[in-house]
């Protein structure tokens, strides 16, 4: 598996970002939704004028927000058994400040919050969406498993 970090958001010391960290859960999720062993994947950190930016540019909305997801080959989990596909899975882009913020407001931290972003946007480049109600469920419920499950292996 093929992930690469990209980190432009200029934070260092505590508030930087742990890609390494960002590595292995990508590979977790990817690993447990049983993508291709050769998928690739690359998330980039950025600063909030650069997410908000991209925010208009392609989802036509105003301002800053958390995660972006961009999906390359429309690649699927696998299924039990089946072979899954090779390609591109996509690129995910984070924004550490909005995901700090939020992560306060919900209680849990910056660091929380960033993994539970990693995995929604992976789950998006999947093809999971959140935009009716048994879709909102299914993505929700999936998310919440596979952070368990992350962080019961720490």
């Amino acid at each position: 598996m093929s992930i690469e970090i990209l980190d432009e958001s200029e934070l260092e010391g505590a508030e930087a970002v742990d890609g390494e960290n960002l590595a292995r859960l990508s590979r977790f999720v990817m690993d447990e939704m049983r993508v291709h062993p050769e998928a690739e994947l690359c998330i980039k950190i950025v600063d909030e004028a650069t997410i908000a930016e991209l925010n208009e540019q392609w989802m036509e909305k105003e301002g800053p927000t958390d995660v972006l997801s961009f999906p390359m080959d429309e690649l699927r989990p696998g299924d039990v058994g089946a072979e899954p596909e090779e390609g591109v899975l996509g690129d995910l882009v984070l924004c550490p400040a909005v995901a700090a913020r939020q992560g306060e407001t919900a209680g849990h931290g910056a660091l929380a919050e960033i993994e539970l972003l990693t995995v929604h946007g992976i789950l998006h480049l999947l093809g999971y969406d959140h935009a009716e109600p048994e879709e909102h469920k299914e993505m929700f419920g999936l998310q919440d498993d596979l952070l368990v499950r992350w962080r019961s292996r720490s």
